[in-house]
């Protein structure tokens, strides 16, 4: 069952992403990688800021999109790839 909480705070991050960041829709499996390494960037960064990895649903969401949010923006950088 936890996996299935995975894939879907994947889906929902790596979607809002797509819609903050713009550019090419990738499709839902790339939405959904996105958005768990998001996760754990994301979750990385929070502890390092103090944060508690409690919250919830949305929480998890929110995490994860501004984890997705900075991945793709640094990997847009370093690639020279446009929105």
């Amino acid at each position: 069952m936890v996996i299935v909480w995975w894939i879907v705070v994947g889906l929902v991050a790596g979607w809002l992403t797509g819609k903050i960041m713009g550019g090419p829709g990738k499709g839902l499996v790339m939405d959904v990688l996105v958005g768990l390494v998001g996760a754990l960037v994301g979750g990385f960064l929070m502890r390092l800021l103090g944060f508690r990895p409690e919250g919830g649903f949305l929480y998890t969401v929110l995490v994860a999109v501004l984890g997705a949010v900075i991945l793709t923006w640094i990997f847009r950088k370093a690639t020279g790839a446009k929105a």
